[in-house]
């Protein structure tokens, strides 16, 4: 077999390019906890790609992101973890060192994190040849229905710069969406989010006065 045939078979079939899977892993509810999400969208409503490349919305699904792992030839992550630096900043993982360092915490006991996804794959023999993590320092994340902190939001399009400079060089093609061009849209859009979320005062997060009765 010749070299260019065998880097053909390693990137994916003869003339198809190889896999290229963006997953955003959080959960929109938990504050900074969303941030990868948050990312995953932003991206998916600016831009657009080659076919080759899936954009998924991993929020918190656990072992049912496995098969997108196994799929991917190249993986980029965007997620919360906690290095335990300030708040905002971010901090890129490459390959091997990957599952280690993700997750900020498991919201329950029941809740599979994405550390074991990445090992599963391994143990399948199916793994991307290039995993890369831009993970950003939460602020909050002990705070239900509550968004994403300002400096975590800032940090969000340095993130996204980092990401689509990755996926340029791996050939995904992003290209800016037309002005008239449709957009996917959800009702969790973070602008829809923060725009119909009660006000701090009236987001009782541990019990309302008004429906709980005072002990007598």
């Amino acid at each position: 077999m010749s070299l260019t045939a065998a880097k053909s078979r390693c990137n994916g079939t003869r003339g198809t390019p190889a896999p290229i899977v963006v997953l955003g892993i959080g959960n929109l509810l938990w504050a900074d906890e969303g941030f990868g999400v948050r990312c995953l969208e932003t991206l998916q409503r600016r831009y657009t790609f080659r076919p080759h490349v899936q954009l998924i919305d991993g929020g918190t699904q656990g072992l049912y992101l496995v098969q997108h792992v196994q799929e991917a030839k190249r993986l980029l992550i965007f997620d919360a973890i906690d290095y335990g630096l300030s708040p905002g900043t971010l901090k890129i993982i490459e390959n091997d060192e990957v599952p280690r360092f993700m997750g900020v915490k498991k919201m329950s006991l029941h809740q599979t994190g994405f550390q074991e996804v990445l090992m599963l794959a391994q143990l399948t023999g199916h793994y991307p040849r290039e995993v890369m993590l831009i993970g950003c320092q939460p602020q909050e994340i002990d705070d239900y229905g509550g968004s994403l902190r300002p400096v975590v939001k800032t940090a969000l399009e340095d993130a996204l710069a980092l990401g689509l400079d990755r996926l340029r060089q791996w050939g995904a093609g992003p290209t800016a969406r037309a002005a008239d061009e449709p957009v996917p849209m959800s009702s969790l859009d973070i602008e829809a989010y923060e725009a119909q979320r009660p006000s701090q005062d009236d987001a009782c997060r541990i019990g309302d006065d008004r429906f709980i009765p005072h002990a007598l």
